[in-house]
């Protein structure tokens, strides 16, 4: 894959160089006095924080220079393709969506980590939970990026208002709605002013669009995660206009009608904001909610916030029909309480890959400072302030509750909070996102656009699904139907 894969010497010399700063902090740490490192990631303050906040150690300790790019989400993908493909190489690393790695692999961009993360003792893979060790660090069976977060989207609700209304946490969307309903209107958080039954985020081009599939989950897959929810994995036939497609942009339109009156204009940052100042009884948001939710400084919520996996649906899509047909032991074997849910695994979690064009000094530097991000003594602190934007991918942060009670949680709101992540990351039904060659076009673009449009009322449902039904079927064309289908088949283990 790059030049010195091939020369054996070169190849020890190299691990060895890299994996000698496990030892950081003492005198073994490894000397890159001279080197810079620039890393591109989003514009946060969420993922840039911690690698700017722990950059200072790192440098005092091995010398290096880390220098943090951060360009918005939207352009996050194509900055870094680019930039990689014309060889213009400013870009030594990089902290983006596993989910994109596909685009960056195959051409041979990003350096095969797997040597590295064997022989990197401190980074306690094995302590990294399964599903992000297979789909963020890997692909075909080798590693290329480190995992520095992991990413579930949940329902979040405000327990005190839910026992005001006397209501219970939402098991379906119709629950959800209803409970969105009943709360729109109330004060809640003693302002004297309405708040919101429901606030997510809808904003096109940045970090949307995932919410969509969130809710059709549930409709869109019940036989476990190797179904899939995007596509047919016997045709790739996209699976978005259809009965069950259609009752998901039905419910994504309705909570619209009890969410802030700018909601189509909110990013995740926005809507999380309203909901820890109590604006909001419900949201949808990755991990972040939990911890943000605990900042006595910013959070008018503390102790006030429950988390459960997505809700599901009664209901399932009939394939070979394209019709929604009722949950039984048939249809939905894997329902809890006869409500077929399907956690959805949104974006897979921020990781670490490394420019294979740069030299290798440079490689050795960014390596060493991706593993001393994701190693337990940093990420496990890291994990429990809101503001990092990194959410628990270890083992040990869901076995160990020591650290989020230190960090402000009680014992009621951190169960709750590592309970939800945990019943999305053990369910059988659990979604995988699409991890495809650009996937970015199909979702970024396509399905991004025609939400946008559905939202402000510039198309119908009906619209918004052939639009994006046939977006996706050209770029199935394009790029090749049988190479995705095959892509997509090996995504879901098939």
């Amino acid at each position: 894959m790059i030049a010195f894969h091939g020369v054996k010497s070169a190849r020890v010399c190299l691990l060895a160089a890299a994996t000698s700063v496990l030892a950081l902090g003492t005198a073994g740490a490894q000397d890159y006095s001279g080197v810079t490192v620039n890393i591109m990631t989003f514009t946060g303050p969420q993922i840039a924080e911690p690698l700017q906040r722990r950059a200072p150690d790192f440098e005092a300790a091995t010398g290096a220079d880390i220098n943090v790019i951060t360009v918005p989400f939207s352009d996050l993908y194509t900055r870094l393709l680019t930039d990689w493909a014309t060889r213009t190489n400013s870009v030594d690393a990089a902290v983006f969506a596993p989910q994109w790695s596909v685009d960056f692999i195959t051409p041979g961009f990003l350096v095969d980590l797997t040597d590295w993360v064997a022989a990197d003792d401190a980074l306690e893979v094995d302590d990294i939970a399964g599903f992000f060790r297979e789909f963020s660090q890997q692909f075909s069976g080798r590693t290329y990026m480190l995992t520095l977060d992991g990413d579930f989207q949940m329902a979040y609700y405000r327990t005190d208002v839910l026992a005001q209304l006397g209501m219970d946490p939402p098991e379906t969307w119709d629950d959800y709605l209803a409970i969105a309903e009943a709360a729109h209107g109330m004060d809640m958080n003693g302002d004297d002013q309405p708040d919101y039954g429901s606030c997510i985020s809808k904003k096109r081009n940045a970090q949307a669009y995932w919410a969509i599939h969130s809710i059709a989950g549930a409709f869109l897959q019940s036989q476990g995660t190797s179904q899939g929810a995007f596509f047919d994995p016997e045709t790739m036939a996209p699976l978005v206009n259809n009965a069950g497609f259609r009752a998901a942009l039905e419910i994504y339109v309705a909570t619209t009608e009890f969410g802030p009156p700018d909601e189509i204009n909110l990013d995740v940052g926005d809507t999380r904001s309203l909901f820890t100042i109590g604006r909001c009884a419900l949201t949808i948001d990755w991990g972040d909610i939990g911890t943000l939710a605990i900042d006595p400084e910013n959070s008018n919520v503390v102790d006030l916030v429950g988390a459960t996996m997505l809700p599901g649906s009664t209901e399932v899509l009939d394939r070979a029909t394209g019709e929604l047909v009722p949950c039984d032991d048939a249809t939905c074997p894997y329902a809890i309480n006869g409500v077929n849910r399907a956690p959805f695994a949104a974006f897979g979690g921020w990781s670490g890959g490394i420019n294979a064009a740069v030299d290798e000094r440079t490689q050795e530097a960014a390596y060493a400072f991706f593993s001393f991000m994701s190693r337990p003594e940093h990420s496990n602190e890291d994990v429990t302030i809101g503001i990092t934007g990194f959410n628990p991918y270890r083992v040990s942060q869901f076995e160990n509750l020591d650290r989020w009670l230190a960090a402000g949680m009680s014992e009621e709101a951190a169960s709750s909070y590592l309970g939800a992540i945990g019943d999305s990351l053990s369910s059988p039904n659990m979604i995988i996102d699409l991890r495809i060659p650009q996937n970015q076009r199909y979702q970024q673009v396509v399905l991004d656009t025609a939400l946008a449009r559905l939202l402000a009322g510039e198309i119908d449902i009906d619209d918004a699904m052939a639009q994006i039904e046939a977006g996706w079927d050209e770029l199935n064309d394009e790029i090749g139907r049988d190479d995705q289908l095959a892509a997509y088949r090996a995504s879901l283990g098939l």
